[in-house]
């Protein structure tokens, strides 16, 4: 047992220990790859989302060089067919990237040094199998292969960790890519000397021009996870059973956890949050503790193609359209609105939905990382809303008209062409940055219009606070007091529709010709029954 050859089951052993959620059913995807045309593999998540709890994982049923049979048993796997035939049956070799970039006393030396301890480990396993005066890693496996029949399963953490930490370094970044060029493209030798291998980093593989640099690579990515999907994350059935199992609202965890969705699984979760509020017995944003948001700041800052009007459509709850199909999988050529937020999505910062091609904002957690990233970024006024927007719901609810007026005259000089109501969008989008932060209370939801104007936003208050429902009307150029009878006599239809309970009534018009301020506002209680 070694550091980087065979290096055993405790990684696994430990994850086993903690709370776990069985995700096993991913090695019988590998067992049935292996020693054919498809055994190469690439899967990219962002951080926390269980990258090197696969990998560990994997390390630990492949390896020769300890018996897994017990930590397995009575998982996924161990009820599958695959399970006996290739339980620790190979050697494995295990690369944390990360690990060795932390370690390295000069970043420009990694790939060399990477090397170096690998084939010294290989040279005690095998010691009169290859020449080991030879630095390359791909031809001392190949002579090992050659001389023993020995083949290899080839285990990579974080393999971009080069990309995103030398980001600007051209020459190491080849460097690293003709290694791994040397493992996984080397025709028979590859053949010969791999029976699979598992790669797994937050950005697909780089691309240069449209052709990607490891083309033998079967990629499943976070705008296309395929049939990997459910190993994404957590699914909904696993967050229900965990939440019924340390007594927590599941209602609340989907609030704040969930919000990535895929063609095969309409609900992800965020692993290492909804672990973290299990344990600290607390629903709270983790995500920024792990994951900084000086990163997401730096790209929306950027504002590529008028990116800036996308964001604020996206904190105003409305999907952006994206094409991702032209991103370079790196953090240089970002040259365009889409790369951006294509490569948001790798990161975790948005959701993207395969059947619609749009981005989103995922959940609350999420959220509160973009409100963060916006007050920071030298947004003045849409900074300014999303910062005094739990003081405006508080004074909503106090009847305060005059506060939600001149919320939204300073909202609506943002300087933002999504905000310029030339649609019924765009006042929506207004009043749901106007209170951002009212997504720690309430489900916010657009209904269709119901009469001539605009839409309506219903706030449904979740079901551990006290707050009140809230129905607030979007009309243009018409009378605020004249619309609230109106309100009254309606029987609301969908989200209000089983709403039993003190409802707050908001009417806001905006008057175009009006000289001075242009919002109006009423309000109104009425007992929903």
């Amino acid at each position: 047992m070694g550091t980087y050859l065979n290096p055993g089951n405790d990684g696994f052993q430990t994850i086993r220990n903690g709370i776990y959620v069985d995700k096993t059913g991913l090695i019988d995807y590998i067992n049935r790859t292996i020693s054919t045309s498809s055994k190469l593999t690439c899967f990219s998540r962002p951080r926390r989302f269980g990258k090197s709890f696969a990998a560990k994982m994997l390390c630990a049923y492949y390896d020769r060089s300890c018996d897994s049979k017990t930590l397995f048993t009575g998982l996924e796997i161990s009820k599958m067919d695959s399970f006996s035939q290739y339980l620790n049956k190979y050697d494995v070799i295990f690369l944390d990237i990360t690990w060795f970039i932390s370690t390295t006393t000069d970043i420009r030396h990694v790939v060399s040094d990477l090397q170096n301890n690998v084939i010294r480990e290989l040279q005690a396993a095998f010691p009169d199998a290859a020449d080991y005066t030879e630095p390359s890693l791909p031809r001392v496996l190949s002579d090992i292969s050659d001389k023993t029949g020995k083949r290899f399963v080839i285990i990579i953490d974080e393999w971009d960790a080069l990309f995103r930490e030398a980001k600007h370094d051209d020459a190491l970044q080849k460097e690293y890519i003709q290694l791994l060029r040397g493992l996984f493209k080397g025709g028979i030798s590859t053949d010969r000397m791999i029976a699979a291998a598992y790669m797994t980093g937050i950005l697909p593989i780089k691309k240069y021009g449209t052709e990607s640099a490891l083309t033998d690579f079967n990629e499943f990515s976070m705008t296309n996870p395929s049939k990997l999907a459910r190993y994404v994350g957590f699914t909904q059935d696993e967050v229900q059973n965990l939440c019924q199992t340390f007594h927590m609202d599941f209602e609340t965890m989907r609030i704040w956890y969930d919000g990535y969705a895929f063609s095969r699984v309409r609900h992800v979760y965020s692993p290492n949050s909804v672990i973290k509020a299990l344990q600290n017995e607390e629903y709270q944003n983790y995500w920024t503790s792990s994951e900084t948001y000086e990163s997401l700041k730096s790209y929306i800052s950027m504002n590529l193609d008028g990116l800036k009007d996308t964001v604020i459509a996206m904190l105003g709850g409305q999907p952006q359209k994206v094409e991702t199909l032209y991103f370079q999988n790196d953090l240089t050529s970002l040259t365009n609105k889409n790369h951006v937020l294509t490569l948001l999505v790798h990161l975790g910062y948005l959701a993207y939905d395969q059947k619609t091609k749009a981005v989103s904002i995922p959940n609350l957690e999420v959220a509160d990382s973009f409100r963060l990233a916006v007050q920071d970024s030298g947004w003045e006024k849409i900074g300014a809303a999303l910062e005094n927007s739990e003081d405006l719901l508080a004074a909503t609810i106090r009847g305060d008209c005059r506060a939600v007026e001149n919320a939204l005259e300073e909202i609506h000089y943002a300087k933002s062409s999504i905000l310029e109501y030339n649609n019924e969008n765009s006042l929506a989008c207004a009043i749901t940055i106007a209170y951002y932060t009212a997504k720690r209370f309430y489900e916010i939801f657009r209904e269709l219009p119901s009469g001539k104007g605009f839409a309506d936003v219903v706030f449904l208050p979740h079901k551990d606070t006290d707050k009140p429902a809230i129905l607030i009307e979007l009309k243009y150029n018409k009378s605020a007091d004249a619309a609230i009878q109106q309100i009254k006599d309606r029987r609301y239809t969908g989200k209000l529709s089983d709403y039993k309970g003190n409802l707050l009534l908001v009417r806001i018009n905006y008057n175009k010709d009006s000289i001075g301020k242009k919002h109006e506002c009423v309000m109104e209680w009425f007992q929903q029954c």
